[in-house]
């Protein structure tokens, strides 16, 4: 059993209560995050120091990319896209702070894409159908095929850090978040559980409870107005 936290985009206070509730719910349960820890709430510091002090794995989603190559790459195509895509409140959040900007960034670039667990399958915006040929029936047989598929598309479209498209079925359930839904939202065709409830709009930062490929609970917390405002 393992607990997924959605999108939670510098909502520091809101992630404290969720990931509390879900302890209290779940003593000892794993918890990892599918990404977006940085970027349009206002506490993108201290999300990112609370996520490596209590060790929740998290793939890393096309914000924390954004951030990390906009101050290592400025150049890139990733770093590029940073000052469009809600970089303010993290500059905001990290004056004065460069030493720790430096290690938050190193943890961000060393976390994986994927997590391929016992229970679920978990990165940031999903597996695109696109992909569907080339990954063939059991797209888990080859993961080394499946990671160099996703290393060589970070900047697509199509690819795990921004795909919208329809997601491949893994054979076990994909819990992804990126794309936003105002509630824990389930698509049977691909087996895939969208966890992005737009915490840093406003709405609510959600996770669910995953058991062998099943949904066994969800748990949100509605977006602290300290977060965002």
């Amino acid at each position: 059993m393992v607990a997924v936290i959605g999108d939670i985009h510098g909502c520091f206070h809101t992630l404290k209560k969720l990931y509390a509730l879900i302890l209290k719910k779940y003593p000892d349960i794993p918890v990892c995050a599918v990404g977006d820890l940085v970027d349009r709430g206002k506490y993108s510091y201290e999300v990112v120091e609370f996520i490596r002090k209590n060790k929740i794995t998290f793939t890393a989603g096309n914000h924390d990319y954004m951030f990390y190559y906009f101050i290592k790459h400025p150049s890139s195509m990733l770093g590029r896209s940073w000052v469009f895509n809600g970089s303010e409140t993290t500059l905001d959040s990290y004056s004065n702070r460069f030493a720790e900007m430096n290690k938050h960034l190193n943890f961000i670039i060393k976390a994986p894409l994927i997590l391929d667990l016992s229970d679920c399958f978990v990165c940031h915006a999903g597996i695109s159908n696109h992909y569907s040929r080339k990954l063939g029936k059991h797209p888990l047989s080859d993961k080394q095929k499946l990671i160099n598929i996703i290393e060589r598309d970070l900047n697509s479209d199509h690819g795990i850090l921004w795909t919208r498209d329809k997601l491949v079925n893994l054979g076990k359930l994909q819990v992804v978040g990126h794309t936003r839904f105002e509630e824990v939202t389930y698509d049977e065709a691909s087996d895939t559980v969208y966890i992005d409830t737009a915490a840093c709009s406003g709405n609510k930062l959600s996770a669910v409870i995953i058991n062998e490929s099943n949904i066994v609970d969800k748990l949100s917390i509605p977006t602290e107005k300290i977060d965002i405002i």
